[in-house]
């Protein structure tokens, strides 16, 4: 009677641990095939924004030569003359319904991802987006602002970086110009410092996302690194 019920317990518990198992099984399945697709439409849109950075310059060049370019390059290592707006393509390129108006890349943690016009509760379900600021590479202090998933997306990362790691960031005019982070810090959710602080007619930009735990604000300061 004793060894009935002790089997019985056992077939329960053997039945909790396999059915535990196929559902963290089936999460994770469900999570890996969805950052696998993720993964595979935001690097399209990246193509797409560099193609079209490309085809508008070249247009441009043809404009003054009269001839089609050899070896051009649109996206400029350096920096432009800075009176780039960001907004200078003719063809505007879409992320999930929103516009991308440059690109981030952070190689400290992997980071290359659209940066979106506008940052609202649907597109930062998407990618990174502009919160406020004159604009990419635009002189004075554009925020971008990102979640946390804590699973290694969009700034789940931004915790891990460091004063001195590089940050770049590329407009639709194709200028490409690197920033170095000088700052970070955490404060609460209702400070706006960093949002309205004065860079002294430099390019900078403050990244923003919450602490793992949510409380607090991750803020990252970086200035353009002067060539």
């Amino acid at each position: 009677m004793i060894n009935s019920k002790y089997n019985k317990v056992l077939t329960v518990i053997l039945v909790i641990v396999v059915i535990v198992i196929f559902a963290l099984l089936g999460f994770w399945g469900y999570q890996t095939f969805t950052k696998y697709f993720k993964d595979k439409d935001i690097d399209a849109t990246l193509n797409e924004f560099n193609e079209t950075i490309l085809n508008n310059n070249t247009s441009k060049r043809n404009e003054f030569t009269g001839s089609d370019p050899i070896n051009f390059t649109a996206v400029d290592n350096g920096v432009s003359n800075g009176n780039s707006s960001g907004n200078s393509t003719s063809d505007v390129v879409t992320y999930k319904g929103f516009t991308v108006v440059g690109r981030m890349e952070i190689p400290k943690i992997d980071l290359d991802l659209p940066v979106l016009e506008r940052a609202t509760k649907n597109s930062l379900e998407q990618s990174i987006g502009v919160l406020m600021g004159p604009g990419l590479n635009q002189v004075g202090n554009t925020i971008i602002v990102g979640h946390n998933y804590r699973n290694g997306t969009f700034f789940s990362r931004n915790s891990e970086l460091e004063n001195g790691d590089e940050i770049y960031i590329t407009d639709t005019a194709g200028t490409r110009i690197e920033y170095t982070i000088y700052n970070i810090y955490t404060t609460s959710s209702e400070d706006s410092d960093y949002i309205t602080r004065d860079t002294a007619g430099k390019r900078e930009i403050s990244l923003s996302t919450c602490t793992e735990d949510s409380r607090y604000r991750l803020v990252i300061w970086a200035r353009e690194v002067e060539q």
